[in-house]
């Protein structure tokens, strides 16, 4: 149903133009900020409906496999507003009424844009999960997110089995005994109306961490923090009216809705998303190429596979490029520059925040840093031991003023008081990610405050070692963890996948030493070395060095560095 303006509508619509205006002036943007804060806000039904109305524009399109386009699926605002209406409708037929908590878990696909909106104009909490979660992942989350209803793709169906509890089964791309079909959402009438205005402070996401190093927290977001607070990310995106917007990430990460949802649609723009479950380097260049991509937000793990698969010719309606989820090297910029005479630029932010830092469209790139505060963020460098701001160049800890509080902030760990407190004092809000600023005020990525280890008294940044391996010709993705050492305590530890026409073997681990221990002082060079077809990631395409390190030793052969005089023994 049509749907009006609201005064939520224009306070946003106006933030959002400041931003469209400014885009290319950080800080005339920044000045010129603020973020709206309405006390009542659904962004489904007082945003993307009153975008929808009669909008016979694409909002939606899902690639399929023929590089012509004819396998595609194209879906306008006005349609999906209507069908979101309506699996609305059936939603709160079957019980899902307002907060109760939806685990979604569904690939790239019509209905997992449908629900999400669906979801909240219902006012359920959402909770997205990864196609890949493991039985034993499904059943922690069901259990610690107190999930009451579950809409899941046909193939995760038999990981649910055993699994307890009276939630409700939705299956959607197949059926499954016992489960209902999404199919059956088409029957239901398109009447929806809200049974109460949304308090723009209620919860509306619960999103797991990557788990890269501990157990996954609990995320909570709110009506507020991520539709309104992803304006930050549509600034740095440079997504405007009418662009189509490719972005890289699997449903159930973060960067799902931050690029795949709010972002484009607060634009005026069009999603593209890869239908194919798990995306290859040569499916990225194949969309950028064959459907006028004129944004595109990836990983740098995509991009480094889309240098080794052969860049070639710049996609033809290409305009924009990001990366974020992993530091983007100097020399990945460089490839990609000089191949496309384009700036892939890098940004920063969190499953606990929407985009903090990045480099914004006009502002030449300075290669290995990660950009400047976003509008709407006021950021320190703090000393993790006496909480005091560091001087310009020095690493500290990066923290986010919080007086008065950027909207783009989780509420706290759902379910853990401990870690919440942790993250918030002092006022500010400790990201746990070590940085250090420039004179000119952007920032540089060192690491996180919990991969980094001690060897031999001195302090090493697993991103600093995994850099300078990358500058190496023979390795295409790298990634390093300690392992213990009996006199240092620890030792840094490589694992090497290595470039295209380099045998994993002696020779092309010598090749790689040597770079390391041109580039690095002694005390900082990688000791072992050993080689891997592939490195565990996140769905967001970060490096899961918690599992690196719990690896079994033994059975792969471990290269040793060659021990330099001076050299840690």
């Amino acid at each position: 149903m049509p749907r009006d303006e609201t005064a939520a509508t224009r306070a946003f619509r106006a933030a959002r133009d400041v931003l469209l205006e400014h885009r290319e002036d950080l800080d005339a943007a920044r000045r010129a900020f603020t973020w709206p804060r309405p006390e009542h806000f659904n962004w489904a039904l007082d945003w993307f409906d009153v975008l929808a109305d009669g909008n016979t524009d694409p909002a939606l399109r899902i690639l399929g496999e023929a590089p012509d386009g004819t396998a595609d699926t194209e879906v306008t605002y006005a349609q999906m507003s209507r069908r979101s209406d309506q699996v609305a409708v059936w939603l709160r037929a079957l019980g899902v009424h307002r907060g109760d908590h939806v685990l979604v878990v569904l690939h790239n696909r019509v209905e997992m844009w449908e629900t999400l909106l669906a979801a909240m104009k219902l006012g359920a909490v959402v909770v997205p999960t990864y196609t890949t979660t493991t039985a034993g992942e499904l059943a922690d989350r069901i259990e610690r997110a107190d999930i009451r209803h579950v809409i899941a793709e046909a193939e995760t169906v038999p990981r649910f089995a055993g699994i307890g509890g009276a939630w409700t089964r939705v299956v959607a791309g197949g059926t499954a005994p016992g489960w209902l079909s999404f199919d059956a959402s088409h029957q239901a009438g398109d009447d929806f109306r809200p049974d109460a205005p949304t308090r723009a402070d209620a919860p509306l996401f619960r999103y797991f961490t990557s788990g890269t190093t501990s157990r996954p927290k609990m995320v909570e977001h709110t009506h507020l923090s991520y539709p309104v607070g992803h304006l930050s990310g549509l600034y740095w995106n440079g997504v405007r009216p009418g662009d189509r917007h490719l972005n890289v990430s699997a449903p159930g990460w973060a960067k799902h809705a931050w690029s795949s949802f709010f972002v484009p649609w607060t634009a005026g723009a069009t999603v593209l998303a890869l239908a194919t479950p798990r995306p290859g380097p040569r499916d990225v260049l194949t969309a950028l190429r064959t459907r006028n991509v004129t944004t595109v937000c990836a990983p740098p793990t995509v991009w480094r596979g889309m240098v080794q698969e052969g860049l070639g010719a710049r996609p033809p309606a290409l305009r924009e490029a990001t990366a974020v989820g992993e530091s983007l090297e100097p020399a990945l910029f460089h490839t990609v520059h000089e191949a496309w005479q384009l700036q892939v630029r890098d940004g920063f932010g969190q499953t606990e925040t929407t985009a903090q830092i990045g480099n914004p469209p006009g502002r030449r790139v300075e290669p290995g840093r990660m950009g400047w505060a976003l509008p709407g963020y006021d950021l320190r460098v703090l000393d993790r031991e006496t909480g005091h701001e560091v001087p310009d160049g020095t690493p500290g800890e990066l923290c986010v003023r919080l007086s008065p509080a950027p909207a783009g902030m989780m509420t706290g760990y759902a379910g853990d008081t401990t870690r919440t407190d942790q993250a918030f004092r002092d006022g500010h809000y400790h990201t746990g990610d070590l940085v250090l600023r420039h004179p000119d005020g952007s920032y540089a990525y060192v690491g996180r405050t919990d991969d980094m280890f001690k060897s031999f008294d001195v302090r090493i940044s697993p991103l600093e070692l995994e850099r300078a391996l990358l500058r190496s010709a023979a390795v295409a993705q790298a990634a390093v963890v300690p392992v213990p050492h009996p006199v240092g305590l620890w030792q840094a530890k490589a694992y090497v996948v290595p470039a295209r026409g380099h045998h994993p073997g002696a020779e092309t681990a010598r090749a790689v030493f040597a770079e390391v221990t041109r580039e690095l002082p002694s005390e900082k060079w990688v000791r072992l070395l050993e080689f891997t077809t592939d490195l565990p990631l996140t769905a967001s395409g970060k490096i899961r060095r918690a599992e690196l390190r719990s690896r079994p030793r033994g059975g792969a052969t471990v290269h040793e560095c060659p021990v330099t005089e001076g050299a840690p023994r």
